[in-house]
This record gives C-alpha cells, structure tokens and sequence, in this order.
C-alpha cells in the first residue's frame, strides 16, 4: 500500500516501477483496517489500556518490504513469527533473570550504558507486543493498540507536543539520534579466562542500583578502629555459683550482670536467653532514650581522669595566670590528651569517626599559648614556644617578622640572639653569607651596647660576657664552614689585638668608640697577630701619639713560593675530581689573609684573588670586650685550637654540634695499641682552618704549609708572655703536644725519613721550652718531653728524664697533682712495655708508685721492691684517698685543685693497687671514690662531675688494658662502660670503646636496647652519632663476609634488615633538636646513601641537608664527588649563596686548555 491512501494507484504499477517507488511504500498500513482502527483509538481514550508500558518515544524496527506483500499466505507470516517467538523467549527469560538474580550483569557495563540501551530495549518491548495475536491474525490490528497517528485521535487535536519524562542520555552523549552510534556490548556466559571452573568461581555484581551500595568489610581484630575498642572497659559477668541442676538442658545459658532478673520467656522469647534489647528488636520498637546510653555503673575510667585532670590545669592557670611554667605543662598535656579516645567527644561515636590530625593538636596548643602569653606578655619562652609551633603553620617571611619583633623587644636575651641566629642561618630560601655575618655584627654589637649601658632601657642579664664569647665563635666557625677562612682568622687577629694590646688612653670609652679608634690600626698596614713583626695595637698607637717609627727587615726566606702551576699536573682524571682536588689544595693553602707587602712594594691591585682580602667593614661590628681572665685564656687557647694546635679547648654546647663537620670522633686505632697511655688527640669532630678533606679519610694532623707553620710559631711567641703560672704552662705544653701530633703521625705512616727530621725539631722545642726560668720546674713539660723520648725509641733516655724530674720534687709525693700525673705516665709506660703476668708485677712500674708516697727524695729503680715497701706504700695511698674524701664532704671543699689532685691520686692507687694485687681490687678502688663523690655535698657540680668523669675513664682503661694482656671476661668492662655512659652520655672516648667492644659480639639486641635508652633520655647528639657507627661497623663487617671482591654474595649470614635499621637511625636523629644542624651527620647520611647506589634518594638527601645546614661548603663539595653530572648546577648553588669558591670553572677551563 502506498504512503499516501490518495495514491493507492502506484501500487499496482508493474514490479520495476514498484521498486522504483518503494521509499513511498508504508509496510505498517493497512487500507481495510482504518475502521477498525478509529474505533479502538476511541476506546482507548476513554479507556487507557492496562496492560502494557505507558507510550514511550521509541524507535522501531523498520521491516522489509516484502512482508507487507497482501499476496503472502497467513501460513508463512504466523510461521515466522512462531519462530521469532521462540527465539525470543530464551532471551528474554535471560534477561528477567539477570535483572532480578544478584549476580547477572557485568560489572564493567557503566550506568551510562545501561540508560544508553533503554531506548533499544523499550523499541525491541513494543515490537514484541505489537506481534502477539490479540483480535485475529493480521499485525496491523494488533499494532494499532500502541503505534498510532496523532491526527486520528480526536480528543488529543489541541496538544500536539507530547512530554517525554525518560530523556535518552544517549541523545547528547553520543550526539546523534542513531541507535547504531551507541556502543554497547553483552557477557557471554559468567565464566572468566584463565579459572579453573572447579576450584575457582567469579560472582558478578547486580544490578547499578546493588553496585552503589556501600558493601562494609569487616574490620580485622588489627586495625586502627579495633584496638580502639580493646580500651573500652567491657561488661562484668556474674559469677555467682548455681546448684547443679538434675534437668538437660537443650543449650547453654548466658549469665547476666550481677544483680539483673532474667528475662521472661514469651512467644518472642521462648526459651528467655534474649536480653530487653533483642526483643524490643524483634518486634519492631526501639530502646527507650534514656536507657540507649550506657549505665553510670560503668564509667569511662581513663576519659574520667583525663577530665579531671584538664580540669585541674583550668583551675591552676586561671588561679596563677602568671605562671610560665604551669602554661608550658599544659601545653604538654594536649599530647596525652588527643592519644585518649573520644575525651572531647560532642557525639555518641565520634570517638570512632573524629580523624586525630597533627594541625588539631597545634591549634589547640597554639590557642593555648596565645592565652598564657596575654597572661605573660614578657615571658620569653612562651614566645619563642609559640613561635616553635608556628613554623608549621605560617610562611618564613612572616615567622622572620615575629623574630624581628621579638628581637627587639628583648635585645639583651642571648638565649634569644642564639636561637634567632640558628633561625636565620637555616633558612635556605633566604640564606646568604653576607646578610648571616651582618646578622651576627648586629647582634654582638647591640649586646656589647647593653653592656657599656648605651642601651638604658634593658639591663645586662647574667652570663651576657660568656655568652656573647660563645656567638663570637660560633661566628668564626659559621665563616670557616662556609669557605671564608681568611674571614675567620682575621675575627681571631683583631679580637686578640682588641683584647690583649688595647691602648690605656681608650679602656674607659664604650666598645664602639674603641672600634673607631681601633679602625685607623686595622688598615695601617700594621703587622697583625700571626704575622711577623707584629707588636700590637697599644705600640702602634705610642708610635703615632710620640712619632718614630720601627722598620721590620725583610726576611727573604719568607717569600710564597708560587706553586700555582702546579695544582693541575694531572690532566687525564674526569674534570669535577680535578676541580676537587684544586679546590681543596687552595683551602689549605690560602686560609691566611692576603696583605700587600710593602718591602716587594706591592698594592691591593696585586692580589689575584679580591676575596682574600679583608676590610675592617666585615668584622668591625663583631669586636667584643673580654674583661674575665678565663675567657681572655679561652680565647687564645680557641685561637689555637681553631689552627689545628691541640689545646684541649671545646666549643661551647651551644654551638658544638653547629661545629661538627667531620669524622675524627671515631678514630681509636691508638686507643687499642695503647690504652694507657693513649694520647687523646681528637678535637670533638670540629674541623680545624683549611681542612675539607672528604668524609671517611684518616685526619691527621699533617701539618699546614711552611707559612702556616710560622703563623703558630708566632701567635705562641705572641701569646705567652701575656699569661703567668699555669696558663703560661698550658700554653707551652700546648705548642709541645702539637708538635708531637707530628712525630706520632710520622710513626703511624712509617715515614722514617721524615721521623728524624720531625723528631729533632721537637726535641729541641721542647729543650728551649725548659730551658725559661718559668719552666724549669714545670712537671707538665717534663712529662711531654720524656714522653717524647719514649715515643722515638729512647727508651733509656726517656727514663732518665723521668728519674730527673721526680728527683727534683723532693719530698712533696701525694700532694703535688702535676708529680702524681707524672709518675702515673712513666709507671703506665713501663708496664706497657713488660705487662704482669705469672703474678710478677713490673719492678719499675712499682716502684714508681711506690716512690711517690715516701717522704724521701726519689732514686732510680734498683730492683724489685719489698713487700714491707708496697704494704707502706698502700697504707699511704688509702690514707691520702680518705683525706681527699673528707675535705670534699666538708663544707668548704677549697679550690678546683683540690679536685684534679683527687683524681690524680685516685688514678696512681688504681694502677698501684691493679699492679700488686689485682684489676679487682683497682675496681673497689673506683667504687670507693665514686661513692665518695657522689656523697659529697659540694656546689661545684661541674668540677665533680670532671672528677667522676676522669676515674672512670681511668678504670676502663685498666679494665680494657688488662683484657689485653690477660684472659679477661668483658662483661665488667661492658657493666662499667654502661654505667659510666648513663651518666656521661657526652665522652666520646667512652663510646668509642663501647662500640668497639660490642662489635666483636654476635648478638647486637643488647646494644641495640641501650643505644635506644640512652637516645630517649638524652639530648645529646653523640649517643646517635656512635648508635649509628655501631650498626655500620656490624653492616662493614657482614659485607666483607657476604662479598669477596665486590663481587660473588655469600649467603651464610644474611644482613638480616641493618640496611633499613640504620636509614632509620639516621631519620629519627636528623629529626632530633641538635641533629637537624649538625653538618656531620648530614654528611655521614649523605656517604651512607651514596655508599648504597641509589643515587635518585642520595639527590633527596643532599637538598634536604641543604634546606637545614646550607652554609656547609663540605655538602656541596660531597655533592660534587658523588654526583659528577651535577657539578655545574652545585657550583652554581654554592655561587648563589656567596659561598667560597676559589676556583671558578670557568678559571679551570682556562688550566686545562693550557
């Protein structure tokens, strides 16, 4: 039939017409049914069929043209559609259950998809329905209960638009109305690749609506939320005993709370195990609201005593607002506070749901803060607490602002300078040399102004002069780290001439008039202290006030020699080891300020390097009075220790740790050659000037260059007439000891030829020395030089040195502590060289310790020694010990001498009593003086804790040097070295032992659990520092066992996790208080990194060392040799933050061409 009923004619034209026309044809009409059809779309407007879906806007099929043939038999349309039936059932029954099976649909169909094939689904509905037979066979009948025209239906004529309330999603997903665009897809069967279908089975997900349900897992007994739950108190059970009863019972009966009736049984409850709850469940109902909150009976213990205790401290702080101390204590607690489960819960379950972050912690601190400092509005430690908290909230620039604010109103707070300082210096964003050394200017001269008392409105607080002495040395330290060593020794030149040689007409002007003055001398060519001909700033100024003029001879021996060219005699190394190697040969050598020499007639423009020169304007502003006697001592003795000279100088604790930068602390190889007489060289792992040796080599003292030598000789020739007694004395054992540094290094490297050379200037030193009146009978040089003697083979001579010294002290014995430490020296030295053994004792060595306590003069050893002698001579030294034990218990215990001459003693009675009797009865000897000095009431808790500190070290060596020589447990040794580092956990000589002692153990849980004590109850940084070298001597030790070569992996002993222990060791110690600045251990981290290969976390390392220690050159040098590919980029950094590089690359491109 035609499209149009008007043209009915076309269609019985001839077939090839027909086929022409047929996109006119309409296969879904029918002429003979329009009656029939009217009339059912009357009756279904009046009355809307039932069944079926509602009319949707779908797409139909279109079908082929020859079914709409009137010609087909009725035979072969029911037929086929019999067989589309029967083809759809199974499908359809398919699909019905997977929309309601649990498990029937993909889980990779998205909900788009699924909305994407509802139009198809609704079109495939409404053919299926127009198919089915409902009045006679013909289809058109049947589709006319569904699909009808709009212009036949009488009642719809006014709404021609329809609303469609299912949009098609599809529509503008895919723009484009095509069903054929929409990509869908269907699962074949339920089954996966690769299962075994008889073991292993996949369930898919429903439906979308089952797919968005939150399916909840069940919490193992492990998780975060089920240990929470363990500290909830649970229920009390009954347990009251019940007569046997005669009846079986068909379960088992739970007992309830004590006191409560049982339920009764019911229909709902018929055997009555159901508690109140459970029922009122089973029937629908809730538990009331008051009895849904847990009974009073059972309260929550622990959140109790939290509330009581907050409580408490409102109730302190609101009655003593003013104290700091209270507030500081309340700020603590909010650490136990948030551990506590659910104490400021709002909710019922809160406990559970509340996430416990570290910002809710600080707020809650910092509101607490903010409280005590409107309380306290002076109190500087709330401030600086506050400020502490703020680093994690606030941006660096506003945290300097609130140091800037606080500087100023508290300038003369040293405390606060120090801790501003390390604030300043540790800012990686906002470091530079330049702007941290005018910091330092600023900060010494605003305190120096506080002294003199320019600064009226804020007084001088107690320990100002020592402190602003320990900024002053941090300072130098801070230039010499960073590379400016001429910097650091012209602080030193101009504070020993401001200090020591200021003229008397400017003592009564304040410290910045006397900088003025001292100005005009800096740059008069003047020689300075350290160099040749100089005479001091008082000479000069008589010079300029009374005319003349001294002129100094050139000395032509003095000239540098120009070893330039020969910096780079090797070309064939990669280029950052030659950069490297120029590098650190320029630090060694040009360490000392550069000055024109006017006798050569030179200028300034004559330097070839301007940064060796420096101007009164980078230290004027750092000059500082020094009127204490002690500190005017120190600061020469830091002078010389600052040189490389071993003068048994320590910086202060305050800036110690800031220091360190390099590994010196764990050399012992001398130790264990010679425990007694061990002479200890180190130098706390501070660097000396000129020294940027990679981390890991031997650190010897090799000695500066030849100028570098003459710049020692003549500070000492300087430095010693300033002083008298026994600073002078000090100071000559001092330069002695330096120069046997030399001959020990020479005796350790086996270099013979130098050994002579070395050896003869030292002996004649040391023969000058004594021959000064001052000096004649000073038992500390004497000491060092019949040490000396020993040391270069002299045995004999060594000995008559000995002899000649302990003749000359007459009959003063016990009382003199320079004699006992004297003959204590030379009865070690002889039992060194003959140990006891087979009950024999050393004749010498006893005899020594024997003469010390007779009233005669001494004679030389002669034989053994009586037994009626070492019975006299033990009934002298118990007497002498208790004496010293007693003036300590007095009131008054005298002067530190008092104290050194207790030690001595008590060190000469161990050895004497280790020699004749035994290492056990040298150990009461230590436990006799320890719990005499413990006992001891004294003020002088400093000098006490030296005194402890020194016997037991004393103790330890006998314990280790006996060891050696005997068959010896090592567990008194270990008892005492554990003890001993409870109370001393700073002696680095003692941690030395320990850790070598525990190396040689195959169990390191026992180390282990000290090194973690001794780290939680300490601060220091050395228990970390040698907790750190214990695991890598263990890992050392597993390596050379594991690998032969580098190569081939044994697996008998397995590293067993000390790679990760020792990572972690170095995270928590970084993360300490003194750890987070200390160059040392960032280095130490850096080469453990690194020693391990990864270079990608080694890179994190290094930037984030540079983050918290960027004024250390030694990083960046480490950098350089670890990372060559990034040479330039390190070279640049260090550029950038003014750091001191002496050779530029771009210099080095110049050498290497030539």
């Amino acid at each position: 039939m035609a499209l149009f009923p008007a043209f009915a004619g076309v269609a019985e034209a001839p077939d090839n017409a027909r086929k022409e026309l047929d996109w006119l044809s309409n296969p879904s009409f029918c002429v003979g049914a329009i009656t029939a059809l009217s009339r059912q779309t009357q009756e279904a407007t009046a009355a809307p069929v039932s069944e079926g879906p509602p009319l949707t806007r779908s797409p139909l099929k279109s079908e082929p043209s020859d079914e709409s043939d009137t010609n087909r038999k009725p035979k072969e349309t029911s037929r086929k559609k019999k067989k589309e039936k029967k083809k759809r059932k199974p499908q359809r029954h398919k699909r019905t259950k997977r929309r309601r099976g649990p498990s029937g649909s993909s889980r990779s169909e998205s909900d788009a998809d699924s909305e994407k094939d509802r139009p198809s689904r609704s079109g495939r509905e409404s053919e299926r329905k127009a198919e089915r037979p409902s009045q006679g066979n013909h289809a058109a009948a049947d589709t006319g209960h569904h699909c009808v025209w709009l212009e036949d239906i009488q009642a719809l004529t006014g709404e021609t638009f329809r609303m469609d309330k299912k949009p098609d999603p599809a529509n503008w997903e895919y723009k484009s109305l095509y069903r054929g665009d929409i990509a869908r897809y269907k699962r074949k069967g339920d089954s996966c690749l690769g299962l075994n279908p008889k073991k292993q089975c996949i369930s898919w997900e429903g439906t979308s609506t089952e797919r968005k349900r939150s399916h909840k897992q069940i919490e193992r007994y492990f998780t975060k939320k089920s240990v929470g739950l363990m500290n909830v108190d649970g229920l009390a059970v009954s347990s009251q005993p019940e007569a046997p009863s005669s009846e079986l019972l068909s379960f088992i009966p739970v007992k309830g709370v004590d006191g409560a009736d049982p339920p009764a049984t019911s229909w709902l409850n018929p055997l009555g195990i159901y508690d109140q709850a459970t029922t009122q469940w089973l029937q629908g109902q809730g538990p009331l609201e008051q009895e849904s909150r847990p009974p009073d009976s059972q309260p929550d213990r622990e959140g109790a005593l939290l509330k009581a205790r907050v409580e408490e401290f409102n109730r302190k702080v609101r009655e003593n607002p003013w104290d700091t101390e209270l507030w500081m204590a309340f700020v603590a607690f909010q650490d136990e506070v948030m551990r506590s489960p659910g104490l400021y819960a709002v909710e019922e379950g809160e406990m559970e749901t509340r996430k416990r972050s570290l910002r809710l912690v600080l707020e809650k601190k910092l509101a607490i803060l903010e409280r005590a400092i409107e309380s306290n509005p002076s109190s500087v430690d709330l401030k600086l607490a506050k400020l502490k908290l703020c680093a994690e909230f606030w941006e660096p620039t506003t945290l300097l602002k609130e140091w800037q604010k606080l500087i100023f109103l508290h300038p003369n707070n040293t405390a606060l300078w120090q801790k501003y300082l390390l604030f300043c210096q540790s800012q990686f964003s906002t470091f530079s040399v330049s702007k941290i050394q005018s910091l330092y200017g600023k900060c010494l001269s605003t305190l120096s102004a506080v002294r003199d008392g320019s600064i009226v409105s804020h007084p001088e607080l107690p320990g100002t002069e020592e402190a602003m002495f320990a900024l002053f040395l941090q300072q130098c330290h801070f230039l010499r780290q960073a590379g400016h060593s001429e910097k650091a020794v012209s602080l030193f030149q101009a504070m020993v001439d401001f200090t020591f040689f200021k003229p008397d007409s400017v003592k009564s002007l304040p410290t910045k008039g006397q900088v003025e003055f001292f100005e005009p001398f800096w740059d008069s060519g003047e020689p300075r202290a350290g160099e040749k001909g100089a005479r001091g700033w008082r000479a000069w100024m008589h010079q300029q006030e009374w005319g003349g003029w001294v002129a100094v001879s050139p000395d032509d021996d003095d000239e540098e020699p120009d070893d330039e060219d020969q910096e780079i005699r090797d070309k064939t190394p990669p280029r950052w080891q030659i950069w490297l190697a120029a590098e650190r040969s320029r630090d060694r050598r040009h360490w000392r300020p550069w000055r024109p020499d006017k006798a050569r007639k030179q200028t300034e423009e004559d330097c070839e390097d301007p940064e060796r020169q420096v101007l009164f304007d980078d230290l004027g502003q750092s000059l500082i009075q020094l009127s204490s006697p002690d500190l005017r001592f120190q600061l020469v003795a830091a002078f010389l220790q600052f040189l490389g000279v071993p003068s048994g100088f320590s910086p202060p604790a305050s800036c110690l740790y800031l220091a360190m930068d390099e590994n010196s602390i764990f050399d012992n190889e001398l130790y264990d050659e010679k425990p007694l007489t061990f002479l200890d060289l180190s130098c706390s792992g501070v660097g000396c000037v000129g020294c940027m040796e990679p981390l890991g080599g031997q650190r010897w003292p090799r000695g500066p260059s030849r100028e570098g030598e003459e710049f020692i000789r003549n500070v000492f020739h300087l430095a010693m007439p300033l002083f008298a007694g026994g600073e002078r004395s000090k100071l000559c054992v001092s330069w002695l000891r330096y120069e046997i540094t030399k001959v020990i290094w020479c005796l350790h490297t086996k270099n013979k030829k130098r050994l002579k050379s070395q050896g003869k200037n030292c002996k004649k030193l040391a023969k000058n020395l004594l021959k000064e009146p001052d000096n004649r009978n000073s038992f500390c040089l004497w000491q060092q030089y019949a040490h000396l003697e020993w040391l270069l083979g002299n045995t004999e001579d060594a000995r008559k040195v000995f002899d000649a010294a302990l003749g000359t002290a007459g009959s003063r014995g016990l009382e003199d502590q320079e004699l006992c430490e004297l003959g204590l020296l030379y009865a070690a030295l002889e039992a060194e060289l003959s140990p006891p053994g087979g009950g024999v004792a050393p004749a010498r060595s006893v005899h020594v310790l024997t003469g010390l306590t007779e009233r005669a003069p001494y004679r030389p050893c002669a034989g053994q020694v009586s037994a009626v002698h070492v019975l006299k001579a033990r009934k002298a030294y118990e007497h002498a010990l208790q004496d010293c034990l007693g003036e300590r218990r007095g009131p008054d215990p005298g002067p530190l001498d008092r104290c050194s001459r207790l030690v001595s003693l008590a060190k000469c009675f161990m050895l004497f009593q280790y020699l004749t009797v035994g290492v056990d009865a040298a150990g009461r000897v230590y436990e006799q003086v320890l719990a005499g000095l413990r006992g001891s009431v004294s003020a002088e808790g400093v000098g006490l804790e030296g005194a402890l500190e020194a016997v037991t070290l004393m103790h330890t060596r006998l314990l280790r040097f006996h060891g050696r020589v005997a068959t010896y447990p090592l567990a008194p040794l270990r008892e005492t070295l554990s003890e001993a580092l409870r109370l001393y956990p700073g002696n680095q000589l003692l941690w030395r032992v320990y850790v070598q002692i525990q190396s040689k153990s195959h169990s390191a849980s026992r180390t282990r659990r000290f090194f973690h004590t001794i780290t939680k109850s300490a601060k220091l940084l050395e228990p970390w520092l040698f907790a750190i070298e214990a695991e890598r001597m263990r890992k050392r030790l597993v390596d050379t066992v594991q690998r032969v070569d580098g190569r081939e992996v044994h697996a008998t002993l397995p590293e067993t996790g000390l790679t990760h222990r020792i990572r972690a060791l170095f995270e928590n110690a970084v993360q300490s208080a003194h750890g987070s600045q200390c160059p040392l251990l960032w280095r130490m981290y850096l080469n453990f990194l690194v020693s391990l290969g990864n270079k990608e976390r080694s890179k994190g390392v290094f930037y984030k060392a540079l983050q918290n220690c960027p004024w250390a050159k030694a990083l960046y040098m480490d950098a350089v040799e670890y990372f060559p590919n990034e040479m330039q980029e390190v070279v640049d950094l260090m550029t950038e933050k003014e750091l001191r590089v002496r050779l530029p690359l771009e210099e080095l491109e110049l050498l290497l061409e030539d």
